[in-house]
């Protein structure tokens, strides 16, 4: 595992990581994780590309904007402060619904997009079960559901799920979000995205199983879809090099049709 520490930048009420320079390639964490989770990913593109991490408040809004589309706003917002366009917006789990809701609302911003184990259209979560607060097993267990391999579900990764859901207050906004997501299905307007669109799904995803990314696959007109064996929810973390190694071939591509042309 890359354990690169990248400085985290504090910017007016924003909190992010940018590393290296380039076209910008923003990536959206999902539920647990913003670092642990896109280490691998940022150390190999920050060579070529502008890398921007933005810490999403989860957890840290009101009740009341616990939801896909007050992330999207908060998205909305650093985009617009930090003035970034043309932008390849890459959103894993609830990250990527938050991304796909962003394309639908500010297209023009954006350049391509890039979905993996993406909520939006159907999603098993952990927001129907969750137990008494406080069995550290049962959340080891849930943890490594997440992953094709369970030693993924580090002890560190596990304590971070732990700790959160331990909270109860943190327990009512997942649940909140969980629910958000389902609400938020986004079937009806995936055609209307334009972008050239890069779908990578773990074939043992058991949260946003293959027939999710095929789904995708088939509602949005300008995608292609990758299947990554051996690997479940988080391919970017999980299998770190194959995920790059496709990733740079599709931004490779984009940017190829241009030189020839140009």
């Amino acid at each position: 595992m890359n354990r690169m520490s990248y400085e985290i930048k504090q910017d007016g009420k924003f909190k992010y990581i940018e590393e290296g320079s380039g076209e910008t390639l923003i990536l959206l964490h999902g539920l647990f994780g913003a670092l642990s989770n896109f280490g691998d990913l940022i150390e190999y593109f920050r060579r070529q590309y502008k890398v921007v991490v933005p810490m999403l408040p989860l957890l840290e809004l009101d009740l009341l904007h616990t939801s896909v589309g007050g992330i999207e706003k908060f998205v909305h917002k650093f985009i617009e402060y930090k003035s970034y366009s043309n932008i390849h917006l890459l959103g894993n789990s609830l990250g990527g619904h938050v991304a796909l809701l962003y394309v639908l609302k500010h297209p023009e911003n954006i350049k391509s997009l890039i979905l993996t184990g993406s909520s939006g259209l159907f999603e098993s979560g952990m927001g129907d079960t969750y137990p008494k607060r406080g069995d550290y097993e049962y959340i080891r267990t849930k943890t490594e559901l997440t992953f094709y391999d369970p030693k993924m579900a580090t002890k560190e990764l596990v304590d971070e799920v732990f700790e959160i859901t331990s909270n109860r207050l943190k327990v009512i906004k997942i649940i909140a979000l969980a629910k958000s997501a389902i609400r938020n299905n986004l079937g009806e307007e995936l055609n209307e995205i334009k972008q050239p669109t890069l779908l990578v799904w773990g074939n043992n995803d058991t949260i946003t199983p293959p027939f999710v990314g095929r789904e995708f696959n088939r509602l949005i007109p300008n995608s292609e879809l990758h299947f990554i064996d051996k690997c479940g929810h988080a391919p970017m973390m999980e299998v770190a090099d194959e995920f790059n190694k496709i990733l740079h071939q599709f931004l490779t591509k984009l940017n190829e049709p241009a030189a020839v042309t140009g």
